[in-house]
């Protein structure tokens, strides 16, 4: 067990679900929408329950990701937990109105008794994009850090007074209720994939979450020094977060064997939207990168292994994907919680 450095905080813990509504390819049996929003929702409650630090809900439009709102299902579980911080993973900023978005997160904090997050990203979704009014994804940049910088604004402010490029001005606007957390406290920028987004999260403060790709911890050391070499220039604490893809059972072999056809289907599907990177994607590979799978002293290791090579102030983990029954996933859960966290909390 790795003892954190007085200088440093321990690492953060937490599960997120990105949505995605897919058969089980071994049973053979779909949830329905319904079913699988509360089966997200009450993941919440169990991550709290497990001892974890965040839950988060990704958010997605038009497909078989089933999560256009993840700020709803936040709220849905706001008033049964008490502890656990609830947030975006992510928020496609760039998409929306921005001074909308600083009410709805604002509201979310107050209802969650200051539990709120969001983390932001662009999207590069051309589709997406023009479902929602934006020409051309070559605007989705600059776009999204003109929304950002004026919700930390709002959320910061008492009023303010502004001008921009792509909305109307506003002028002496305070945004109703205010937040209970600082602006600092409660936004992640969600990148990893271009120095741009590392600089952006180092000039206005923020931490910088990883994408939940198959890509492999080692591809983002070069962005993440990046970032860390712009946040010491500007005198910011840099904070990194990464999202693992995960199954634990009580042997490597039971968990290898049930755990395979929901990760190979999910990558399947995510591939199909997302696109390839380069890297090899066969289960057995995955497995040495962005996936975790085996006996709980196997994921207690590369849950380890992943932290110091990225020097992680947070890591969550993704394992409802791929059709996952949720038998198989509250007992996953479980044995996350009892068998692999004591030794890295």
């Amino acid at each position: 067990m790795n003892t954190p450095s007085p200088l440093r905080r321990p690492v953060e813990y937490g599960v997120i679900s990105l949505a995605d509504h897919l058969m089980d390819p071994v049973s053979g049996y779909k949830t329905s929408q319904r079913e699988r929003l509360h089966q997200i929702s009450h993941q919440a409650i169990l991550a709290e329950e497990a001892g974890f630090d965040h839950f988060g809900v990704g958010e997605h439009h038009f497909g078989r990701y089933i999560s256009p709102a993840p700020q709803l299902i936040l709220a849905t579980v706001a008033e049964r937990t008490t502890r656990i911080v609830l947030g975006t993973s992510v928020s496609l900023l760039a998409n929306v109105d921005p001074v909308r978005y600083a009410e709805q997160l604002a509201m979310l904090d107050m209802l969650t008794d200051g539990r709120a997050e969001a983390t932001f990203a662009r999207g590069v979704n051309d589709g997406t994009a023009k479902a929602f009014g934006i020409n051309s994804t070559e605007e989705l940049r600059e776009r999204f850090e003109e929304s950002l910088r004026l919700v930390i604004r709002l959320l910061s402010e008492d009023e303010v007074t502004w001008e921009g490029k792509f909305r109307t001005p506003i002028e002496r606007v305070r945004i109703e209720p205010r937040p209970l957390q600082k602006a600092e406290d409660m936004l992640w920028i969600g990148g990893g994939l271009s120095p741009i987004s590392a600089a952006l999260s180092a000039d206005v403060g923020l931490p910088l979450m990883l994408p939940s790709l198959f890509r492999w911890p080692t591809d983002y050391l070069e962005i993440v020094e990046h970032y860390r070499q712009q946040c010491a220039a500007k005198g910011v604490v840099p904070r990194i977060g990464f999202p693992a893809y995960l199954h634990v059972a009580r042997t490597s072999q039971e968990a290898r064997a049930r755990w395979r056809p929901h990760l190979e289907h999910y990558q399947s599907f995510a591939m199909d939207v997302r696109g390839s990177f380069g890297r090899p994607t066969d289960f057995d590979s995955l497995l040495t990168g962005p996936a975790i799978c085996g006996s709980p002293a196997e994921c207690v290791e590369r849950i380890a292994d992943i932290n110091a090579t990225l020097g992680l102030d947070r890591h969550v983990f993704l394992m409802d994907i791929g059709g996952l029954s949720w038998q198989d996933l509250t007992d996953a859960i479980d044995l996350l919680a009892t068998e692999v966290m004591p030794h890295l909390w």
